[in-house]
């Protein structure tokens, strides 16, 4: 009998020690009661004049309550409540966010747009022109700065022009360059020089008459050579035959101009011994033939053109 009286009282304070542990937690060492739940939802007072009755009984015979705090409980409920404020206001922006997402259906059926790019006007004009072999002048319009580059290099650019200026440079055999400015880039054609041309023009009438005069065509201008090319500064030009030869003039259009006469012989001795040396060409007419010719090569292309005309004359002098 005295055994399950002590398992009663075992048994009670155990329950009673879990609920008083239970209000702790929750309200820290406050034990008043009125404070750990509200009004509307707290036992009757009845229940609870019982519950102090017999913890009061339970006292006088003997039972002693000894319960520890950890001091650190009231620290860990205010970290606790920061880290809970904390998610909450995560939560709740997180649910701001998620009110303005488009249901699904119409996120997927959106259209996405893509970036809007601002297109240059291309900074080199489409007026310049780029040529084979030679050196070239790029004028860059734009407001950046532009590369050109060959198409079969692209880690290195030939030239770089500054915005709003021009530079030269040499271009070899490339069909095409790239020009790159900001993000863009564009292909531009490289032409092909024209091959140089040689113009042999007769400006006397003194080999028009029967007697042509030898001495008079070496003291006069008799043809001018003019030699038609883009890049006249890189040709290689050389001339053969009994001809006197001064120049290069410019003409209006910027083209080399040779003036050429005859060159035989300084007196009638030497002439009679040139018109009697074998090989020298006599027309049926009973006039002497001089020939003589010109040839022009580009030093950088290579490109190479040659031409000649003939002197006609019929006595050394009067």
């Amino acid at each position: 009998m005295v055994r399950k009286n002590r398992d009663s009282k075992f048994i009670i304070y155990e329950v009673l020690y879990i609920f008083v542990i239970t209000v702790l937690v929750l309200k820290g060492a406050d034990l008043d009661l009125d404070k750990v739940i509200s009004s509307n939802r707290a036992v009757s007072k009845s229940v609870r004049d019982s519950l102090v009755t017999m913890i009061d009984s339970l006292t006088a015979k003997g039972l002693k309550f000894e319960i520890k705090l950890n001091p650190d409980i009231q620290k860990q409920n205010v970290e606790l409540k920061e880290k809970v404020e904390s998610l909450n206001k995560k939560v709740a922006t997180l649910s701001d966010k998620i009110k303005e997402l488009p249901p699904p259906e119409l996120a997927a059926n959106k259209e996405i747009k893509p970036k809007e790019q601002t297109i240059m006007q291309s900074p080199i004009s489409i007026t310049q022109t780029f040529y084979q072999y030679t050196w070239n002048i790029a004028r860059n319009s734009g407001d950046v700065p532009t590369n050109i580059y060959d198409p079969k290099n692209m880690s290195e650019p030939i030239v770089t022009i500054p915005a709003g200026q021009e530079k030269k440079f040499n271009l070899m055999g490339q069909s095409e360059v790239i020009a790159k400015y900001g993000t863009q880039e564009e292909k531009i054609n490289v032409i092909p020089l024209k091959p140089p041309q040689i113009k042999i023009t007769k400006v006397t009438t003194k080999m028009d008459g029967s007697t042509i005069y030898a001495q008079d065509l070496q003291n006069i201008t008799v043809f001018n050579v003019t030699i038609v090319y883009l890049r006249p500064e890189q040709l290689k030009i050389t001339h053969s035959g009994p001809i006197s030869v001064s120049g290069p003039y410019k003409d209006n259009n910027g083209n080399n101009v040779y003036y050429v006469s005859l060159k035989i012989a300084p007196n009638e001795t030497k002439y009679d011994e040139w018109i009697n040396r074998p090989g020298t060409l006599q027309e049926a007419d009973g006039r002497y033939k001089a020939n003589f010719f010109f040839f022009v090569t580009d030093k950088i292309s290579k490109a190479h053109a040659e031409a000649g005309d003939s002197f006609y004359f019929t006595d050394f002098s009067k």
